[in-house]
């Protein structure tokens, strides 16, 4: 579904992504851990055209979005749910939901949306019980449900995750990576940021590690998981190996 093939960007003269190539196939959990500043959230925000590549291929079903804009890659499928939520604080959970479906707008599409967010209500039911409040007064997990669910207003086929835990409480963390697990069994394809290397890895089919704008290390979770570097950076001392 996704391949990116050799590619590079950054911020003006600075260089953080370094010849990276990766892949996710239909149906699949794809992890992407490493330690802070290794590239990951440049790595999303370039696959979803927020910054543009130096250099490089990203092909998503097939078509080269690197020309891309913003709305044409949301058009397509392709969804990102940022680092820090980033709602809009003084509009009511609905009204945030609503503009997740904003190039899906149209009067003969009323019903559709509203049967959208009703499957939405069904993943997240407190964003039903808190549709009318405003969504700054959430608490830190009900926001990132309300920012998930804002994405799939849109009805993606692919959905990248940027830090879904942070600032989120463990068990409301367990909550949200259990949904994630759903919406890959309702045919969702998903590519995974995540701080909380452990967690991510239980829960992908499949996982990179990125340090200083490269890929280091890739292989499937079970592989990551028992590899040693992986163990000692990532995910404690304590943590004890699963058994092949």
């Amino acid at each position: 579904m996704l391949r990116v093939l050799n590619l590079e960007a950054g911020y003006g003269k600075l260089r953080v992504l370094k010849g990276i190539s990766l892949h996710v196939s239909p149906g699949e959990i794809v992890a992407i851990i490493g330690p802070n500043g290794a590239g990951k959230t440049t790595l999303l925000k370039t696959i979803s055209a927020l910054i543009k590549p130096q250099s490089g291929r990203i092909i998503f079903d097939k078509r080269d979005l690197v020309s891309s804009s913003v709305e044409e890659i949301v058009a397509a499928g392709c969804c990102m749910v940022p680092e820090g939520r980033q709602l809009f604080n003084d509009m009511t959970v609905k009204e945030n939901l609503i503009l997740g479906a904003y190039l899906k707008w149209a009067p003969r599409r009323h019903a559709e949306i509203q049967r959208t967010m009703g499957a939405i209500y069904e993943l997240f039911g407190v964003l039903e019980e808190r549709q009318h409040q405003l969504a700054g007064t959430l608490s830190g997990g009900e926001q990132q449900m309300l920012a998930i669910g804002r994405a799939l207003m849109a009805r993606p086929k692919f959905l990248m995750l940027d830090e879904p835990s942070l600032g989120v409480a463990p068990l409301v963390t367990q909550e949200i990576f259990k949904t994630i697990g759903q919406m890959k069994d309702g045919g969702l394809t998903v590519l995974l940021v995540e701080q909380n290397a452990r967690a991510a890895l239980k829960l992908a089919d499949r996982g990179y590690v990125v340090e200083t704008g490269q890929i280091v290390l890739e292989g499937t979770s079970r592989e990551l998981l028992n590899n040693q570097d992986v163990q000692r950076a990532y995910l404690g001392k304590d943590y004890k190996r699963i058994d092949e």
